[in-house]
């Protein structure tokens, strides 16, 4: 397998034009986005609660989480988002591919539309 990297847009819900662009690892195993704690001060993002998490070695850590934009060309979408500590990968996660309207191609490791259902 291969690895797929995305170089996206995040903001601030309450300044959602003022984007600063990141390259992700995209990892459609993890639920949520990790992104750089000083980068989401930067853009004004606060935390609204604490997560914990359970590590490949079965090891406990709890992070901060908000809330941001995501914009990807012309897709944009909100999304719960971790804030990143020292150590931590930068991750585009599985609700935030969602909230873009995207999935990703397991075998090919590309992006593909997500098909919109209203139900």
């Amino acid at each position: 397998m291969g690895i797929t990297v995305l170089e996206v847009g995040i903001a601030n819900p309450s300044t959602p034009n003022a984007t600063e662009k990141i390259e992700f690892l995209v990892d459609s195993g993890a639920v949520y986005s990790v992104v750089p704690a000083d980068v989401l001060a930067r853009l004004g993002i606060g935390p609204l609660a604490e997560e914990t998490f359970r590590l490949a070695d079965g090891t406990k850590i709890v992070r901060k989480k908000g809330v941001a934009v995501f914009r990807y060309g012309e897709r944009v979408g909100g999304a719960d988002v971790i804030f990143g500590e020292e150590g931590d990968s930068v991750l585009l996660g599985a609700l935030t591919l969602e909230a873009l309207g995207l999935s990703l191609d397991p075998l090919r490791r590309e992006l593909k539309p997500l098909p919109m259902i209203l139900a």
